[in-house]
Order: structure tokens, then sequence, then C-alpha cells
């Protein structure tokens, strides 16, 4: 049998015991000892090819614009058992979609005799027209003519409005001296007068409004000769856009193990994400499926620099983007059974919290790693659930604040809604101190300082952080090394603000101290856990009125 293109056999033959049972589920796994494999081979490819040229940041001697790339692999079966694997990139690649043992995009917008370059061109086109016109000496001279017309019309109407006042406020003044100086007959003659004064400023005022108001209607006939050309070429751009980008949501259609075809404007309502059809996953898979190969398992890594928004480890594994490929993947992976999805168990299963502290007024626990601290989308156990259960006859929201499911250590707990506001309140002023120790997967050289990186949610990819001078909020960190030791890092962390990943963030980013901490699933590597415990936090009494600090010793 033919082998179809891009189908990389594996060079040894693999038992069919080491295949996985089930495919991987795309948006959180372990990669499968065959997708290692396979991503080892890309990456060696990556590393000796000569047949395209692209900055991947990791040559400084390289000119040109540093772009990390995300690349993927699908280990498969052919219609005779024979196992391979597939490559793949996200989007373009050294500005092109299509280069050698790479899968072809679903869609190439690229290709020079496709429909959307030609319709590419005719928009391109009419922006010119537009252009050209914007640009014409008469028009923007015409539009300067409009603006000083209506400024000058607004400043005579003006001058006149407040001429009419003054002028009133002297024939008010003239009449009550009349009034007190004048017979009955030569005060009838001045009130006539002064009501002929005021009729002839009224009057004034109407035919310099009906003047200004011709003068301008002139001269917006003459710039409406060029905004109608101009308003007509923008509505047949839009018309012509909006064509061809529902054109390009139906030829972006993907096929399922059924051979089902779904376009992404059915998928996402015709309204897809920048992007979509776009990533390794949705590539790979459209490819196999129309190949009639059976995906095996499947992986997605970083190459290159990392970027200065989100968090981007050098050949790093990472899971599929959730906004863009989760409704993607849900029609190209229909019946095909995956491993278990992580997101729908409850990881507090066998796990208790332990109280540190408590009086009547609140509490302290400590929490265990991989533990909600409130009701999740899918698994209700939380603190929230347990501290429920351990203080019924307890009022109020009763969690002050969170900790991150993954990161274990002390939570207060408030016992009334007026200890909970006053907590709360102590939050807000930031007289509650908290330190958290971790141990971070590389040496960090300096003994101690300060890491200022505002950040914001990663709306493609939720929950994760980027780091966002633009729209991100401010988020400061204070740390101090404990030890060095085994090439790891024990590190203390002293929180100033509380955003969600905060020190996640600031420890694996580039511009923090970039070095993950270690367990970190989402900005690192996975281990047994996560390495980072709230192990301290200072508080003031709400009742007792005592600085009070409790203490709760990291398991690692």
């Amino acid at each position: 049998m033919i082998l179809p293109p891009h189908f990389i056999p594996f060079p040894t033959q693999i038992d069919s015991n080491d295949l996985p049972k089930k495919f991987t589920f795309p948006f959180y796994y372990e990669p499968h000892a065959l997708s290692v494999i396979a991503a080892k081979e890309l990456q060696n490819y990556l590393e000796t090819q000569t047949n395209f040229q692209h900055n991947f940041g990791l040559d400084k001697n390289q000119e040109g614009l540093v772009i990390g790339k995300m690349f993927g692999v699908l280990v498969c079966q052919n219609e005779s058992k024979k196992l391979g694997y597939l490559w793949a990139f996200s989007g373009k690649l050294a500005e092109n979609n299509h280069h050698d043992y790479f899968v072809p995009p679903v869609f190439d917008m690229l290709q020079h005799d496709g429909f959307f370059k030609r319709e590419e061109e005719v928009l391109n086109a009419i922006n010119r027209k537009i252009e050209v016109l914007e640009k014409t000496p008469k028009y923007i001279v015409t539009k300067k003519k409009v603006i000083a017309t209506k400024e000058k019309a607004l400043e005579d109407i003006s001058n006149q409005k407040e001429r009419i006042k003054r002028l009133k406020t002297l024939r008010d003044e003239r009449r009550i001296e009349g009034e007190k100086n004048l017979d009955f007959e030569n005060f009838k003659i001045l009130q006539k007068e002064l009501s002929n004064e005021s009729k002839e400023e009224s009057i004034l005022l109407k035919k310099m409004t009906k003047y200004w108001n011709y003068q301008t209607e002139n001269i917006e006939n003459e710039l409406a000769k060029f905004t109608s050309k101009i308003n007509s070429l923008k509505e047949l751009r839009k018309q012509k856009s909006g064509e061809l980008q529902q054109q390009l949501f139906d030829s972006y259609s993907f096929f399922n193990q059924a051979k089902e075809l779904k376009s992404v404007g059915e998928i996402f309502n015709n309204n897809p994400p920048a992007g979509a059809g776009e990533c390794a996953a949705p590539k790979l898979l459209h490819y196999a499926f129309h190949h009639n190969l059976r995906p095996i398992s499947m992986a997605e890594f970083w190459w290159g620099q990392s970027p200065k928004s989100e968090v981007r480890k050098h050949k790093q594994f990472y899971p599929a983007c959730r906004s863009k490929c989760e409704p993607i993947l849900a029609h190209m992976l229909k019946d095909i059974p995956l491993e278990d999805n992580p997101f729908l168990e409850n990881p507090a299963e066998g796990k208790d919290i332990s109280v540190v502290f408590e009086d009547d007024f609140l509490a302290v626990i400590n929490k265990p790693a991989e533990f909600l601290s409130v009701p999740g989308k899918n698994v209700s156990d939380s603190v929230y659930q347990r501290v429920k259960d351990l203080y019924p006859n307890a009022t109020g929201p009763l969690i002050v604040h969170r900790l991150d499911m993954s990161t274990s250590g002390l939570l207060l707990i408030a016992k009334s809604e007026d200890i909970y506001k006053d907590l709360q309140s102590q939050f807000i002023k930031r007289t509650i101190k908290k330190r958290y120790v971790a141990i971070l997967e590389n040496i960090v050289s300096n003994d101690e300082g300060f890491i200022d990186l505002p950040l914001r949610v990663d709306l493609d990819n939720r929950p994760n952080q980027l780091v966002c001078y633009e729209h991100g909020k401010q988020a400061r960190t204070e740390y101090k090394v404990i030890e060095r030791k085994d090439g790891k890092t024990r590190i203390h962390f002293f929180p100033i603000s509380g955003r969600t990943h905060q020190l996640r963030v600031h420890a694996s980013h580039s511009l923090g101290l970039n070095s993950p901490i270690v367990g970190d699933d989402l900005y690192g590597t996975k281990a047994n856990r996560l390495h980072l415990h709230a192990e301290e936090i200072t508080f003031n009494h709400p009742i007792l009125k005592e600085r009070m600090t409790i203490i709760a010793n990291a398991e690692f």
C-alpha cells in the first residue's frame, strides 16, 4: 500500500501492546512515549534543517522578527496497521503554509491563484481608490472649509446672541429709568422704541442664521461630491469583505473519522475567533481523517524564544488552546474514545483540610494541593463546601480569600459577615501579609528582588494569564532566595498584590525569574504536585485587636 504524503513511518517496529488504549485528551495530557519519540524526531529536524529560514529567536546572530512557534505531532496508523506520525505547525512558517514533511493547512489563504488572494486584491484595489479620493487636494481643502465655515458661523451667531443679551440689559435699565423720570406719553414712546430695537436684533439673528446655514449647506454639498463616492466604496468594501469572510468560513471545513465535514462557520455560528483552524491539532487530525489514518496519540510543543506576553518554554509540551481549538476538536474527535477529562474529576477526593487555628470568630485552615477553594464549574467539593459542613452555624461568605487549586497552604475563614468584611477590608488596605514558599526548576542568581509584571487573563486560553502592559492589572511580588540545591532554588515569595496565578507567572516568565515552579503544569513541567505553599499569614484579629501570625510549614 502506498503511504500518504507526510506520513513518516516509525524507524523500528512498535509492539501493539505499547499503543495507548485511548486517544490523547488534547487540553490536559502527559505526552505518550510514542508522541515523545515523534516530537524528538521533529525537534532534531528543526535543529538541522536547511529547507527554510525562520527566526525562532534561538540564534542571536539571526536577523528578522523573532516568532516562536507551536509544533504538533500526531501518531497514527494506516489501514494496513503501519504505525507512523505526522508533523504540523501552527499558523504559517517562514511566510509560507507549505513545507516538506509538514501536513498542509486545512485551507491555504496564501495560494496565489486561490479565491482568497483574488478577492483580497479586489479589496486592496477598493482601498487604493478610497485612499486616492481621501488624499485629493480639493477634498482636503473642502473638508477644512467645512470646518472653518461651521466655526465662523458658530462664532458669529454666538456673538449676536451675546449682543442681544447685552442690549436687553441696557434696554431694561433705560425702561426702569424712563419709568421713574418720564411722563406717561414719553414713557409709551420709549417702550415702543425699545420694542423695535429688540425686534431688529432678533431679525438680524435670524438673517445671520439663515446666511450661515446657506453657506454651510453650499460647502457641505461640495464635500458630498467626494464623500458620496468614498462612502459608496466603503459600503462596497464592507459587502465584499463580508462575502469573502463567509466564503472563508465555508472553506475551513474539517473532517472527523466518519468523514463528516463541518465548517468553521458552522462550528462557531459564523463568528470564529481569529486564527481558528490554523493551529497544529486541527491540521493534523484533518489530514489524518482525509487519508484514512487512525489517530493514536498527539502532542504539541513550543519551539523558540518565549513571547513577551504568554509563558512558553522552548521544547516544552503544551495542551491545545481552548477558545479556538476546543469547539473544532469536539467535532473532529466525535465518537473517538479519549483519555479521562481531568476537569470533570474531583481533585479533592480522599483529601482533608486541617484547622490550624480557630476561635469563635474565625479560623485558619491548611488547604491541600489540588483542592478547590470554592466550587468549580463541574466540581462542587471545595474548601467552601467543607468549611460549610464543618461550621454549619457560621454565616456570611466564609471564604475571605482564595488559593489556586494546585497551591497548598493557609486560608482565612470568617464565621460571620462582620468578620468577613473586616478581614476583606484588611486585604484591600494590604495590611494582611502573606509568605509563600516554592521550589523553582532552575537556579535564581539574585538573592532577593522585586517583580512587577501586570497580568490579564489569556482570552484564548483560560485560565492562563498573560503579561500585558496595556490592559493588565498591576501585579507585584517581592522574593528572597532561601536555598540553592541540586540545580533548583527554594524561595520565599511575598505577594504585594493578589492576581490569579501571579506567583506562577512571575516565577516562570522570561521577564520575571525565568524559572517555573516545580510541578507547574500550566507554565512549566508537570510533577507530583505544584511546589508552591502559602506557609505564613499575618493579620489583625477583628475582635481581639491583636496582630496574629499563623504558620503551616510546607511538606516538600
